[in-house]
């Protein structure tokens, strides 16, 4: 669910993947796209590289000097995540070279194994996993799509990947990192102050920055905000969570590494507006391959 990076650790991507069922290989299909998990260490890098031409060559994200080097966004929460991969199978070439998008996911199990969650550096995430406990919690990030296929069709593809997924493993709550490009979140005031007011949390789902990092959404007066115009100046990814039905923490948190500046997403399955539920198949058969 994120359009940013963190700081990676100065260690590749080298540790087994999680658990993976062969016989659910392609989650979609779409036309030429097809949507499925990364099952080698070759596709996981393909995966790294495209989202380096996005995230460093594209937005200008600060990587460890190896990263750098080896042209590759890695950290060390990749090697326990199961990586989503959208192919464009009309494209020549090995499945590493018809990869054109891909998000991570992380469930909260695999998480409590391991070093937990990307966005508990930035966000109380562990507060909100404990207030919902009989939850199961599932972490995206790391979107990432090519630029000639930033389309409403690959956009389709990645969801069906994450609902098919979702509904394989059980999960409850969909959350994750959305950010607004540079580290003056005064700059996106409009933007900011409308999800505070039209898509903020509820108690249930208050998700607060850690101590020190926050700064409130709260910058304009109600009256003072413009739907339209405040929608319109907002990322595409954060505005296709809204259309979802996700609420937003009450804080933004500054990424002086990347100079973005971010919101926490969190998604209830069950608050999933139901024309999505429709459109993709309670089951996510719409579009199965």
């Amino acid at each position: 669910m994120e359009t940013h990076v963190p700081r990676p650790s100065s260690t590749p991507f080298l540790a087994p993947l999680t658990g993976y069922n062969p016989a659910s290989e392609v989650l979609g299909r779409i036309g030429s796209l097809e949507v499925r998990l990364a099952q080698r260490q070759s596709e996981i890098e393909a995966a790294q590289a495209l989202r380096y031409r996005v995230f460093v060559e594209e937005m200008g994200a600060r990587l460890s000097e190896e990263a750098m080097l080896q042209k590759r966004d890695f950290d060390s929460i990749d090697r326990y995540c199961d990586h989503l991969l959208v192919l464009d199978t009309a494209l020549t070439g090995d499945i590493e070279e018809q990869i054109v998008g891909t998000y991570r996911l992380l469930r909260q199990e695999v998480a409590a194994r391991h070093d937990g969650f990307y966005s508990q550096s930035e966000f109380d995430v562990a507060d909100l996993v404990g207030r919902n406990s009989g939850k199961r919690f599932l972490e995206l990030g790391r979107s990432c799509v090519l630029p000639g296929y930033r389309t409403r069709r690959t956009l389709e593809a990645l969801w069906q990947g994450n609902w098919a997924y979702a509904l394989t493993h059980g999960i409850d709550v969909m959350f994750g990192c959305a950010s607004f490009p540079g580290d003056k979140p005064h700059a996106h005031a409009l933007a900011l102050s409308f999800l505070n007011n039209a898509a903020a949390a509820d108690a249930g789902w208050k998700v607060r920055a850690i101590a020190g990092r926050g700064l409130s959404l709260d910058m304009m007066p109600a009256e003072a905000i413009n739907p339209r115009a405040a929608l319109a100046a907002m990322p595409p990814l954060i505005k296709g969570y809204l259309r979802l039905g996700a609420v937003v923490s009450e804080e933004a948190v500054v990424d002086p590494a990347f100079g973005t500046t971010d919101v926490l997403v969190i998604l209830p399955v069950g608050q999933i507006n139901g024309r999505y539920i429709n459109h993709y198949g309670a089951d996510a058969s719409r579009f199965a391959a």
